[in-house]
């Protein structure tokens, strides 16, 4: 069965408009989900949003956001206000411009969702628009309200499609110089970085999926089938932690590394 639609609508250059549909790059609909159970009678325990002062339950209609001003004291904003602020068209991928595309660095990156054109009518448009950016070397930037909020996002050209990025909030992505500090005014010395080029050039390999699998869902999914059939699936004795020790010299560390690299592989 093909996967709903998660979001449909048009994409726009100036006066060059076609409807769009998308759908997220990634998904987690794969991954191991538990349900809260109450341990004694087995059953779904359910949640619900409770005054702070009384302890009684707050129906969806009494619910209201509030901005702290203070302990215990807020304002209180009304959803007509928020709609005021909020674009004027939630279906529309209006692109503002255009900025090179290597000058947006990775860490402004979000979630990645495909756009497609929604039917062969609106092909021509998006096909121009998309290579056009990849034919300049652009990404496009517009605004969206996706999950609830509005939303920068990045639109990149990607072989036969486009990828559409929401970005991070500037408020969000935090000054490295405050964690990595001023850089080193000496530089490595050269016979240990000729070593540790070494070292890394014997563990490169070409990229694969495998790289990121997850054991521990693998693990959850063998705990699961057993008790699905049954039985008890025996408890893993507990892995002892390694401690690793103080590493004095540089040199030998790296040389001891990599005569270990060499015995790990065939001949």
């Amino acid at each position: 069965m093909a996967p709903r639609v998660f979001w449909k609508g048009y994409l726009k250059l100036s006066l060059v408009t076609c409807p769009v549909t998308m759908m997220p790059a990634t998904t987690e609909g794969e991954r191991v989900r538990f349900h809260t159970l109450n341990a004694r009678t087995g059953n779904r325990v359910t949640s619900r949003y409770a005054d702070a002062v009384t302890g009684k339950t707050v129906e969806e209609d009494d619910q209201a956001k509030g901005y702290p001003r203070g302990e215990e004291d807020h304002v209180i904003i009304e959803d007509d206000e928020l709609d005021a602020v909020a674009l004027e068209s939630t279906r529309t991928i209006d692109i503002e411009m255009f900025v090179p595309q290597d000058s947006i660095e990775w860490i402004w990156y979000d979630k990645p969702h495909f756009l497609m054109p929604a039917d062969t009518i609106g092909e021509e448009a998006y096909s121009v628009i998309r290579d056009a950016m990849a034919a300049t070397q652009t990404v496009g930037i517009a605004r969206l309200v996706l999950y609830r909020r509005e939303r920068a996002v990045m639109l990149e050209p990607r072989d036969n499609g486009i990828l559409v990025w929401t970005l991070r909030y500037g408020d969000e992505v935090r000054d490295e110089s405050a964690y990595f500090g001023a850089p080193a005014k000496d530089k490595p010395d050269p016979a240990q970085m000729k070593l540790a080029l070494r070292l890394i050039d014997e563990r490169i390999e070409p990229w694969d999926e495998a790289m990121v699998h997850d054991p521990v869902q693998e693990r959850l999914l063998e705990i699961i089938a057993a008790k699905k059939k049954g039985r008890k699936k025996a408890k893993p004795k507990p892995a002892e932690e390694e401690k690793p020790g103080n590493v004095i010299n540089i040199m030998d560390a790296l040389k001891k590394s990599l005569a270990s690299e060499r015995k790990g592989k065939p001949g």
